[in-house]
């Protein structure tokens, strides 16, 4: 049973915990949001965009480089939280023992699990961050309008966080972390309007696809970055965090319960 009068700002010594030790390779890791997005623009955007010429979205004419750049930054915000909370997260906690290092404090639960959850989506919006300043230093987002995007960045990486913490807690071994990635995470990087409009699904294709976490996240960036969207902007900002809400209690439920077995 979660124990919502055992969490306090105490969960912030265990994100504490979590930047020292990654200050140690965070030049490494910063490698991949810095050059992702060049790599990305170079194969799609500038190789397609002579083949594909202007995107029709939200009423306005794109480029393909100006309609995938928000794209690639949302992806980046749900794999690198997604990531965190699964394969790192279950390292700390099954190979290295650092959760049952930390459940001998005064620490509860319920704040470890809050606290890998944070740290998750902090560093989403760290890597959001450079691939947004990497993407406007070329022209393809608007800035400084397009900073806009980071507290949105964050709440993103909360709610990807908080569904791959869910996942750890159900997942019993870490090869079958290959299982939500495949299932869960790879068709809303390809259906969620990163590539491709929305609309140019099939009718019957696109409910499923406007329930994808990633789509919403994508149509508030694009917001921000270009001006267009075409799912209203109150939908997208109701739908982040009462998927925030559900898989919060459902990884606070699923992880408790590993923890404590």
């Amino acid at each position: 049973m979660i124990r919502f009068d055992a969490i306090s700002w105490r969960f912030l010594r265990v994100w504490r915990r979590n930047l020292i030790t990654y200050r140690r390779i965070w030049k490494v890791s910063f490698i991949t949001p810095l050059l992702e997005p060049l790599f990305f623009i170079t194969a799609f955007g500038l190789g397609f965009s002579g083949m594909i010429g202007a995107v029709a979205y939200g009423g306005v004419q794109l480029t393909y480089t100006e309609y995938i750049a928000p794209a690639l930054i949302a992806s980046a915000v749900m794999n690198n939280a997604f990531f965190e909370t699964t394969y790192a997260s279950f390292v700390r906690m099954y190979y290295q023992k650092t959760f049952d290092g930390i459940l001998a404090t005064p620490i509860s639960t319920e704040e470890v699990i809050i606290a890998e959850i944070v740290w998750a989506a902090s560093k989403a919006t760290a890597a959001a961050t450079i691939m947004l300043l990497v993407l406007g230093s070329f022209g393809f987002v608007t800035l400084p309008q397009g900073l806009l995007i980071l507290p949105l960045a964050f709440l993103g990486g909360l709610a990807f966080g908080a569904a791959g913490m869910f996942f750890t807690g159900i997942i019993p071994t870490i090869d079958m972390f290959n299982l939500p990635i495949f299932l869960f995470i790879t068709p809303m990087f390809l259906f969620s309007g990163t590539f491709f409009p929305v609309s140019n699904l099939p009718a019957w294709a696109q409910p499923f696809a406007l329930a994808f976490p990633l789509h919403h996240l994508v149509e508030l960036f694009r917001t921000y970055c270009v001006g267009a969207n075409e799912t209203p902007t109150w939908i997208s900002l109701l739908y982040l965090p009462l998927f925030l809400l559900l898989f919060g209690l459902l990884a606070l439920a699923m992880m408790k319960r590993r923890l404590i077995r």
